[in-house]
């Protein structure tokens, strides 16, 4: 079966267990329709880059499935029409990678910008007169 990942967006005023209970509910949807949810995790409450519906946050999740896709299809379905989802996201991959997502590492842990050596290649600064 083909292999995706999902991100919700849910509106900020839920409380977590809510939140959380969402992700439950899409992964029975998920489970129902012949696939299986391989890793969930729960973001947090974060801020966002614009307003979606007057809000400025939202609870994020993160799912990693193993499902067909009409079951992924019936997902997004069903999370446009609920009230408490303000985005889904939805991307298909080749592999899912080990390990928590890079949200959920610790930011010693990722050291994915490498060194900052080209800092020095730039010259002497000019005073501004």
């Amino acid at each position: 079966m083909p292999l995706y990942e999902h991100v919700l967006i849910a509106r900020q005023d839920l409380s977590n267990a809510q939140a959380e209970g969402l992700v439950e509910h899409f992964s029975t949807v998920l489970a129902d329709n012949g696939g299986k949810v391989v890793a969930s995790e729960y973001w947090g409450v974060k801020t966002m880059a614009y307003k979606i519906n007057k809000n400025r946050k939202g609870h994020y999740a993160y799912l990693r499935t193993d499902a067909p896709s009409a079951a992924v299809q019936e997902m997004e379905r069903l999370a446009r029409l609920h009230d408490d989802v303000m985005r889904v996201l939805t991307v298909k991959v080749d592999a899912h990678e080990d390990g928590p997502s890079i949200q959920m590492q610790k930011r010693e842990e990722r050291d994915d910008r490498g060194p900052r050596g080209d800092r020095d290649d730039r010259g002497p600064r000019r005073e501004r007169r």
